[in-house]
């Protein structure tokens, strides 16, 4: 197997290349814009490759690779070039992308090539969001719910600081980034808001806001079904109450299920209140209307009927059942 790693002899790249040239069967090329006359592994070749050059998938074409390992950053701010020309080469892709908009839309743009292709794309095969995922999903399977993930990463303080790294992770600076707090999309500034962490066996260091793909990608594999629900008192009666975000939380929960299942959306509100079908149908969402006409008391006069063209009208949970096949 012949492996060009992109960017191979900067601080990450060096290390893939030292690695891969130590397992028989792998032909390593170290490639970048400037790269050095030789290596110190003689084993590991050297080539000449300028992602910016109009003539690149050319020449990457040219090494014939049987795998593209993408190191060369910062992401942030990247297209889709690299990728695109590796799959046109015959070649799978990986890359070690930590930029949230290039990882949350890459299957987007490059899963019908890929696929059209024959080939694996992966991105994001790094600390963020690669090792953090795999920690988080092997922690969630233990639990029953995911009300909250923190996420803090200290590098150690020897450790080699590549320029492409500090351009990175200094790219979203003093920037405003969206983050899911308490069931809401809120703003974050990076770096901003710095607290001390401690860290078993290490010491304590400070940690601050960074905008990382897994604020992207951890609501999607770790879905939070929190909606705001309250009893709202002093605004009883007066119509302002809306409980569309607990019906749509409540769907994102169902539609999230089934989709883990395989099986397909089906999503439906089975309520004694007709304002409640009412708000649920604007949703999409399917309506029943089962009554509770002694819900008020034995004088009551509302909700005795359905007020709507609902979807199934029972006569009690029974009947709905049977209804629906149950």
């Amino acid at each position: 197997m012949r492996v060009v790693v992109l960017g191979g002899y900067g601080n990450f790249g060096a290390r893939i290349c030292r690695e891969l040239a130590g397992h028989p069967g792998i032909e390593v090329i170290s490639a970048g814009r400037n790269p050095p006359a030789s290596l110190s592994d003689a084993s590991i070749r050297t080539a000449r490759l300028d992602l910016a050059s109009s003539d690149f998938p050319a020449a990457l074409r040219s090494l014939y690779p049987d795998l593209v390992v993408h190191c060369a950053g910062p992401f942030q701010g990247q297209d889709y070039r690299v990728a695109a020309a590796t799959l046109a080469a015959g070649a799978h892709y990986v890359d070690l992308a930590d930029g949230r908009d290039f990882v949350a839309a890459f299957a987007g743009q490059l899963d019908a090539v890929a696929r059209a292709a024959g080939r694996l794309a992966i991105t994001g095969a790094s600390t963020l969001p690669g090792l953090s995922s795999a920690v988080v999903d092997h922690l969630a399977s233990r639990f029953r719910e995911v009300h909250e993930i923190q996420i803090s990463i200290a590098p150690g303080q020897r450790g080699q600081r590549g320029t492409a790294t500090i351009a990175g992770v200094l790219s979203y600076a003093g920037k405003p980034f969206k983050r899911l707090r308490f069931g809401r999309w809120s703003d974050a500034w990076g770096w901003q808001g710095l607290k001390r962490i401690r860290f078993a066996g290490v010491g304590t260091r400070l940690a601050a806001a960074c905008d990382v793909p897994d604020l992207e990608l951890f609501p999607q594999r770790c879905p939070l079904f929190q909606p705001a629900h309250g009893s709202a008192p002093d605004i009883a009666g007066q119509g302002k109450a809306n409980p569309c975000a607990m019906f749509l939380s409540a769907a994102m929960m169902l539609d999230w299920l089934a989709q883990r299942h395989g099986e397909p959306r089906r999503v439906m509100l089975c309520a004694a209140h007709n304002y409640d079908l009412r708000a649920a149908s604007a949703l999409g969402l399917k309506t029943a209307f089962v009554p509770r006409p002694t819900e008020y008391g034995p004088g009551q006069t509302k909700d005795l009927a359905p007020e709507g063209d609902w979807d199934i009208v029972a006569a009690d949970l029974q009947d709905l059942a049977t209804q629906m096949g149950a």
